[in-house]
């Protein structure tokens, strides 16, 4: 193993570093357009269907279950096009690509997101964001419950997270305890959940915008092993 960094920077993708609910948003419109709204709907049955079974969001996989529904029907072919030629870069949050720039001023950056073994991929290549962090890229299906491979991988002093999901971001807490520094913005449909933010724990860091990382220094990490006081912006 090699020596440890004293800290590194665990980023995920979807409404942290890119408008996620926005591609839903294009995808439902594509879908209705070329079929019609029943259809539609059909799609994201299968799609939360496959959620519950396998634990990640498989858009590709929903698409195999909703051709066989019709193989006859030549515009399901024009979907898959449709999500592989995606354009996700048109989809990063402002700063995003600054903001990685900007923590790796004081160790690695990692992109840790869960999902399947094509499109995820794909889609980080497209944003920018793969090469953005020099390949280290780790996709999962509870990234949750791989504490132990990333630390493996990536061994470190401290950690970082940011993480629009506040659940994921509690459940880290409870295993890395003081390690890990907490970083939640608030993006997305998940971040704003009114349930789910009060359910949770509240993270060390809030933050409004992924940009707002600009202005964050990160320096104490590499002196210090104390918690980072929870804050908000």
């Amino acid at each position: 193993m090699s020596a440890p960094h004293d800290v590194v920077f665990l980023l995920d993708v979807d409404n942290t570093l890119l408008d996620n609910d926005r591609f839903l948003a294009d995808l439902k419109t594509r879908l209705t357009e070329s079929f019609d709204d029943a259809m539609c709907a059909r799609y994201f049955s299968i799609l939360e269907s496959l959620r519950l079974q396998i634990g990640y969001v498989d858009y590709l996989g929903a698409l195999q279950c909703f051709r066989l529904e019709d193989i006859n029907d030549p515009r399901m072919l024009s979907m898959s096009a449709f999500l592989l030629d995606y354009p996700f870069e048109t989809l990063r949050y402002p700063s995003a690509l600054a903001v990685i720039a900007h923590l790796q001023r004081w160790g690695p950056t990692v992109i840790v997101s869960d999902g399947d073994a094509v499109f995820q991929p794909r889609k980080i290549a497209r944003a920018g964001f793969w090469d953005a962090v020099e390949g280290r890229v780790r996709i999962y299906v509870h990234k949750e419950l791989m504490l132990d491979a990333i630390e493996k991988d990536f061994p470190a002093r401290r950690y970082v997270m940011v993480d629009d999901k506040l659940r994921l971001l509690s459940i880290m807490k409870g295993v890395w305890g003081d390690r890990l520094t907490t970083v939640f913005p608030r993006q997305g449909h998940y971040a704003l959940d009114a349930e789910a933010l009060a359910r949770y724990d509240p993270p060390d860091i809030t933050i409004e915008r992924i940009g707002d990382l600009l202005a964050e220094d990160f320096s104490a990490l590499h002196v210090s092993t104390a918690p980072v006081a929870a804050r908000s912006r």
